[in-house]
C-alpha cells in the first residue's frame, strides 16, 4: 500500500471536500491542489478516480491537438475560475440525413438533438480537467444525460431515476466532476432511451491523456454510428422500430452525403469509433491500408494486446480507437461490411425476383400503367443510376456516380482520399464525398477492359 492511509468515511468525505473547495476557489486553484497534495493522498486501489484533485485546464493546440468530427461540429467551452464549463441544449432539430444532388433529393427528418446539431457536438477535454456542464432541455418531454464510460460521483452519472430527476421541459441542470482518465467515449439521453436515443439525442466525448505517450496522430476524425427507420414520405424517425432499420449513418449521414477523410502520403491517422445504434454492431472496414486497434472504451491497449485489422468490429454501446499510416495514395472506401447497412431506405419486404423475366408481366401492367417496368430481376444497382422518381423525402437506395462508374453503396460509407499534397484543403470543411476532388491512377495502376491481344497472349 505504500503507507497510504485505509479509507474511512471520514478521510475520504474530508478528501473529497478539500478538493471540492480546490475547484470552488479559482484564483487558488494551483496552489489549493499543491497544499491538498500534502494532506490528501490519493490511493487508485480502494478510491475512485474521481476523487483525485483536478489540474489546471489543458489548452487546444498546447496540451492536445483538437480533433475533428466530419459533418458536425465540436462543443465550445470558456473557463470560469478553473473550471472547463460546457453548455449542452436539448432540442427538436430539422436534421439532413442526405444533402439534394443531381442524382438525388433531399432526405430530412425531425430529430432531437444538442445545439442545434444531431448527433449532438462532440466534448473535448483533457485528463485532470474539472469540467461543468449545464444541459437545457426544450424539448417537449423530460430527459436526463448519461456520460457513457465516465468514471464519475454517482449522483452525476446522469440515469433518470436512479440517480438524478429527470431534467423537465424548461429546467436547466448542472453536471460537475473531473475527469482522470482518456480515451473516446459518449453522451447520450438515459430517459425515456429508446425514444429519445433513436430520435438522436447521442454524442461523442473525447478526452486527451494529460502525458500522451508514444506519436500523436496527423488526423484525429471522430464517427458516431448509428440507425434509424424513417418511412418514405414521412418527416420523423420511428423511434419504436426494433429491426427494419433503412438509414444507417456516419455522424448522422448517409453517403452520399458522409464527407470524406483527407490525409496527406505519409500521415498517422486516428479514428476514433463510437456506436450508440439501437440494434447493430458495426464491423468497419477499410481499403488499401491494416488499421491497428489502440484502445477500447475501456482504455488504451497495451502494445502487446494491439492488433493489425482491416475489419474492426464496433459492438453497440462500445467504442474503439485505431490507427494507421496513409502511406497507399488513392481513393479509397471506408464503410460497414453488414451488406444491408450500406443501402438507404430499402425495402425489406420486397419479393425476390432475380432472375425472372418480366416482360410479359411488364406489357400487361403497361396497358393500364404505361411506362410500367420491372426492376430488381438483375440486383439493385441499376436502379439509382435510372433516376426514377421516388417517394417524397426519400434517397435512391444505393450511392452516386463516382470517378469512374456509379457507386452502388449508401448509409454507412465514405472514403478516405490520400494525396501526397492537399493543397489549402481542410477535412473539417469537406460537406459530402466530392470534396477534393478524385484521384488520377499513374500509369500502369488503372484496371481496364483487357483488348483483344493481351485476351490472345495470355489466354490462348
Amino acid at each position: 500500500m505504500n503507507n497510504q492511509p485505509i479509507l474511512t468515511r471520514r478521510n475520504f468525505v474530508g478528501g473529497t471536500a478539500l478538493f471540492a473547495g480546490a475547484a470552488a476557489l479559482p484564483s487558488v486553484l494551483r496552489a489549493q491542489a499543491s497544499h491538498e497534495a500534502k494532506i490528501y493522498h490519493f490511493n487508485e486501489e480502494i478510491q475512485p478516480v474521481w476523487t483525485k484533485a483536478p489540474l489546471a485546464p489543458g489548452e487546444p493546440g498546447k496540451d492536445y491537438k483538437p480533433t475533428i468530427t466530419l459533418n458536425g461540429s465540436t462543443l465550445p467551452f470558456r473557463i470560469v475560475d478553473g473550471v472547463k464549463v460546457f453548455h449542452l441544449i436539448c432540442e427538436e432539430v430539422d436534421h439532413v440525413f442526405v444533402p439534394k444532388t443531381k442524382w438525388n433529393e433531399e432526405c430530412r427528418a425531425f430529430c432531437w438533438g444538442f445545439n442545434g446539431s444531431v448527433h449532438g457536438p462532440t466534448i473535448e477535454c483533457v485528463e485532470g480537467d474539472r469540467i461543468r456542464i449545464y444541459v437545457t432541455n426544450k424539448l417537449p418531454a423530460a430527459t436526463s444525460i448519461h456520460w457513457h464510460g465516465l468514471l464519475l460521483p454517482s449522483g452525476m452519472d446522469g440515469v433518470g431515476g436512479l440517480s438524478q430527476r429527470a431534467i423537465q421541459p424548461g429546467e436547466t441542470f448542472k453536471y460537475e466532476y473531473t475527469v482522470w482518465q482518456h480515451g473516446a467515449f459518449m453522451y447520450h439521453s438515459h430517459h425515456d432511451e429508446m425514444t429519445q436515443m433513436q430520435l438522436g439525442m447521442l454524442g461523442m466525448f473525447i478526452i486527451h491523456p494529460r502525458e500522451p505517450k508514444g506519436p500523436l496522430p496527423d488526423r484525429d476524425y471522430v464517427y458516431m454510428l448509428s440507425e434509424w427507420k424513417i418511412v418514405p414520405g414521412t418527416r420523423r424517425p420511428d423511434p419504436n422500430e426494433m429491426t427494419d432499420f433503412n438509414m444507417l449513418t456516419l455522424n448522422a449521414k448517409a453517403f452520399p452525403g458522409t464527407a470524406p477523410m483527407l490525409a496527406k502520403l505519409g500521415e498517422r491517422v486516428r479514428l476514433r469509433i463510437g456506436n450508440l445504434s439501437s440494434m447493430s454492431h458495426h464491423p468497419m472496414h477499410i481499403h488499401g491500408h491494416a488499421m491497428r486497434v489502440i484502445a477500447t472504451d475501456g482504455g488504451p491497449l497495451p502494445e502487446a494486446g494491439q492488433s493489425q485489422e482491416i475489419t474492426v468490429l464496433v459492438p453497440v454501446g462500445s467504442t474503439r480507437t485505431v490507427e494507421f499510416i496513409a502511406n497507399n495514395p488513392g481513393d479509397w472506401a471506408f464503410h460497414c461490411h453488414m451488406l444491408h447497412h450500406v443501402m438507404n431506405q430499402m425495402g425489406h419486404g420486397l419479393p425476390n425476383i432475380i432472375g425472372i423475366n418480366p416482360e410479359d408481366l411488364d406489357k400487361k401492367v403497361r396497358t393500364f400503367l404505361p411506362g410500367y417496368m420491372t426492376m430488381g430481376q438483375d440486383g439493385m444497382a441499376d436502379m439509382s443510376e435510372m433516376r426514377m422518381k421516388t417517394p417524397r423525402n426519400s434517397v435512391p437506395m444505393v450511392g452516386a456516380p463516382g470517378p469512374h462508374d456509379y457507386i452502388t453503396m449508401g448509409g454507412l460509407f465514405t472514403n478516405l482520399k490520400v494525396r501526397e499534397n492537399l493543397g489549402d484543403l481542410k477535412p473539417e470543411e469537406g460537406k459530402d464525398f466530392l470534396y477534393g476532388g478524385w484521384y488520377e491512377n499513374p500509369p500502369g495502376t488503372q484496371a481496364m477492359l483487357a483488348s483483344a491481344d493481351e485476351l490472345k497472349r495470355d489466354l490462348g
